[in-house]
């Protein structure tokens, strides 16, 4: 089952890099009436999906010939169609056209896997998985009977993450959302630090939502970009919730990153560029509600710095490994929980004295500068996983100000 889900997951990665970008042109950037997160820009790009292959790799879902292979044949069929350029409209037609596109090798391996353990089923999926003989039916009753087998778990927990993954992206596509968003779900209970599902999760849920961001998309994607700072999709996203907020300096912040981080000359910083202007044009008005902390008394004062001592409780002292890692990180007491900023250390540097300030940042524009009150956090990690993790150690002050001197942290709690 495991080289199943191999293959099905190199056809389905082939098959939604050439359509993906085009179903998304709308997912990531604001309109003229406001944040719309149909209109984001479009965050699957090559150099994600490389990396989703070399992601692939290190799990060891892909040995380095399939590797190689996958990589060429994503290089080669670029080079087919870069010499096209073509840019489909944001109609109902031309989301027809890469439906049914990014449909056809998915729901190949779909038959294929309805036919397993049936020798007669195998060859009748042999003949009928040509794109032109699918139909909306058949792609119906193939989900339906993958969601029944997803749902008895059979399969390993790597393969059954694949599984709920390429479930929960077609009924994406299919813009069954509710239903994607429970596989997504699923797909997240097996792998909960996958920033990928984190994004795409979110971007479901929003959705769901009328297209907001407050709650549980905005925890999924503060999340998400905890794991990895770097993740396009995530940080298109907190973009658009910080717009929809109205904190456009935050907007900015994140598509400003994300920008610098897009492959120069693709669509995807050409739609960055657009959001920045739009953001730009959005501010301009609203100046007011954007926190201008350059002429306040505090700036006066010094530039944001906390000083402070991290130490742990005697009653916990057995609970920690002298290699365990030590995360000292602040966030803001109101907004995202994004760190502002952060370092790392370990257990056998405790007590520990150390300083926060903007040069920690992991964006430009979310910094300890940019908030007037953070909240002072430390966690020990066995794992050395930036995000909680249950039996993690933990400590936090209560709001400070971006000033503090010679702050008392004590790690005295067990994160549940």
């Amino acid at each position: 089952m495991m080289m199943f889900w191999i293959g099905v997951a190199g056809l389905v990665l082939l098959a939604w890099l050439m359509v993906w970008p085009a179903w998304w042109t709308e997912a990531v950037r604001p309109n003229s009436q406001g944040a719309n997160l149909k209109n984001l820009a479009p965050v699957a790009i090559l150099g994600e999906q490389l990396a989703a292959l070399d992601r692939d790799l290190a799990a060891g879902l892909l040995d380095a010939q399939q590797h190689e292979l996958a990589k060429r044949e994503i290089q080669h069929r670029l080079l087919d169609e870069s010499g096209a350029n073509v840019n489909l409209p944001a109609t109902a037609g031309s989301r027809k056209a890469v439906l049914s596109i990014g449909l056809a090798v998915p729901v190949f391996a779909l038959l294929v896997y309805g036919a397993i353990g049936n020798p007669a089923g195998l060859a009748l999926a042999s003949g009928a998985g040509r794109p032109s003989e699918v139909t909306p039916e058949a792609v119906e009753a193939m989900l339906v009977k993958l969601a029944l087998r997803m749902e008895t778990g059979t399969g390993s927990p790597a393969s059954d993450r694949q599984g709920w993954t390429m479930l929960a992206r077609s009924y994406a596509v299919l813009q069954r959302f509710a239903e994607s968003d429970h596989a997504y779900a699923r797909a997240i209970a097996l792998a909960p630090d996958d920033p990928q599902l984190l994004a795409d999760r979110a971007d479901v849920l929003a959705v769901l939502q009328g297209q907001s961001m407050a709650g549980e998309p905005d925890r999924l994607v503060a999340k998400a970009l905890q794991i990895d700072p770097r993740h396009l999709k995530a940080l298109a996203l907190a973009g658009s919730s910080a717009y929809q907020r109205k904190d456009f300096a935050a907007a900015r912040g994140y598509w400003q990153q994300a920008r610098k981080l897009a492959p120069a000359g693709g669509e995807f910083a050409a739609d960055m560029d657009r959001s920045l202007v739009e953001v730009a044009s959005a501010a301009g008005p609203a100046a007011s509600q954007v926190p201008n902390t350059a002429a306040t008394p505090a700036d006066e004062a010094g530039p944001a710095r906390i000083t402070g001592r991290v130490s742990l409780a005697p009653a916990l002292a057995a609970s920690a490994q002298p290699t365990d890692t030590v995360f000292i990180f602040a966030r803001a007491a109101e907004g995202p929980r994004m760190p502002l900023a952060i370092l790392k250390r370990t257990v056998a540097e405790l007590p520990i004295t150390f300083a926060l300030d903007d040069s920690m940042a992991m964006s430009p524009e979310m910094k300890l500068s940019r908030f007037p009150r953070v909240i002072v956090g430390a966690r020990i990690s066995r794992s050395g996983n930036a995000m909680p993790q249950p039996g993690d150690l933990h400590g936090e002050s209560p709001p400070k100000g971006t000033r503090e001197k010679n702050l008392e942290l004590v790690i005295d709690a067990v994160q549940r």
